[in-house]
């Protein structure tokens, strides 16, 4: 066979790279129109630019089954008015083994995000010292180039870079192809907290922003580096001027021979217009549905441990479903935004076992039957010297 020629062989390389080009492309058109379509209510940024007690935070998170881990990323700002005692911002990640790293980064002049959608950073360090570029989205090279410490997150794109004093560090990069926000993906997405949420009586407000979602990308955990193609991926945000006095939490997207299903459950003691009430819901994704139960639509109820053992049950119309999770882990401690600043004030694991069901009333017929050793399980507050029922 006669060998190509170098015109051949600079025709195909050429060839290659348009194709590469052409497929990064239109992969990136895809992941852009998936996540205008499924944006969320609450999407965008809530500071209103007053003075007052105010903070924000957001989840992203992706799941590694081959690795059998889940990392979980936590940023937060407080306070962005700033020269306010708790003015500033945080990363947290909840990496491999539920080890944690923490960073703060007390300009809140370093943060940017935006008001009409997903989309926020945070930079610390900076490549030049004396660098006097504005605080903005940046194309993943020019972030890379920029910002030696610091992240910046969107609906489709997660990249960052962390490192603590006492050595240990993180780096990430990786893009986001959203497949459920909050409610049917061919319908209007919904609040969360339903359409009350829209009216500052609620503290604090809260929002799911993506159920389920697919990862592609790498991450690096003290050096170990973890690629992932279409790995599980989730996010969600809170925004307000009080945490919850108390609550808990389930969140689970991977689950054994089910690909298409997404949990998300919770519920707390929130502020509403000066006095406190505790609720409760379930959320469900499963092939292309959404199944709610929340108090304007379901009968939920609840039985929490202050650690070790969660139980969620629901009753709408038309169905009835239970959330179980366990776990042996000890959980580690993890700081949230409290009415004294940024402060130990939750436990985690990412570890849980979960087991979801879920049954039609009216024929009894088994809609859902799922388990998971790689469900995301959360109590915070106070109060919880007893088992928490409601």
């Amino acid at each position: 066979m006669p060998k190509p020629t170098a015109a051949l062989l600079h025709y195909t390389r050429k060839t290659s790279a348009i194709r590469n080009f052409i497929y990064l492309a239109s992969m990136s058109q895809r992941f852009l129109l998936s996540a205008a379509t499924l944006q969320t209510p609450h999407s965008g940024y809530h500071w209103d630019g007053s003075g007052r007690r105010f903070f924000e935070g957001w989840y992203y998170r992706v799941t590694l089954p081959k690795a059998c881990q889940t990392i979980a990323f936590m940023y937060s700002i407080e306070d962005p008015i700033g020269s306010q005692p708790y003015s500033g911002g945080a990363a947290q990640i909840l990496g491999i083994d539920d080890d944690y790293l923490c960073r703060t980064f007390p300009k809140v002049q370093s943060f940017w995000a935006w008001p009409q959608a997903l989309g926020l950073g945070h930079w610390g360090r900076l490549r030049h010292v004396n660098s006097r570029e504005k605080p903005r989205y940046l194309s993943p090279l020019a972030f890379h180039d920029t910002v030696l410490e610091g992240y910046q997150a969107t609906a489709t794109l997660h990249q960052g870079r962390l490192q603590e004093p006492s050595g240990k560090t993180a780096r990430w990069q990786y893009t986001i192809q959203p497949i459920y926000g909050w409610g049917r993906p061919d319908r209007p997405q919904q609040a969360t907290a339903g359409w009350f949420s829209f009216l500052p009586i609620f503290e604090p407000g809260w929002q799911v922003l993506m159920a389920h979602g697919l990862a592609t990308g790498w991450i690096e955990w003290n050096g170990q580096r973890y690629e992932f193609t279409n790995a599980p991926a989730y996010g969600e945000k809170n925004w307000g001027g009080a945490f919850p006095r108390k609550w808990f939490w389930i969140n689970c997207n991977y689950f054994e021979d089910e690909p298409d299903l997404a949990l998300t459950a919770g519920g707390g003691k929130r502020q509403v217009l000066g006095w406190m009430e505790a609720v409760a819901m379930i959320g469900i994704h499963y092939r292309g549905q959404f199944y709610e139960f929340a108090p304007w639509n379901a009968q939920v109820r609840w039985e929490v441990s202050p650690w070790g053992f969660w139980r969620i049950e629901a009753t709408s119309d038309r169905y009835h479903v239970v959330v179980e999770a366990t776990t042996d882990r000890p959980g580690t401690p993890l700081r949230a935004p409290m009415p004294n600043g940024l402060v130990f004030a939750c436990r985690d694991t990412m570890l849980g076992k979960v087991y979801l069901e879920l049954r039609d009333r009216r024929s009894n017929h088994l809609v859902i039957k799922a388990h998971s050793n790689l469900g995301g399980v959360e109590i915070g507050g106070t109060g919880w010297d007893n088992v928490w029922t409601g």
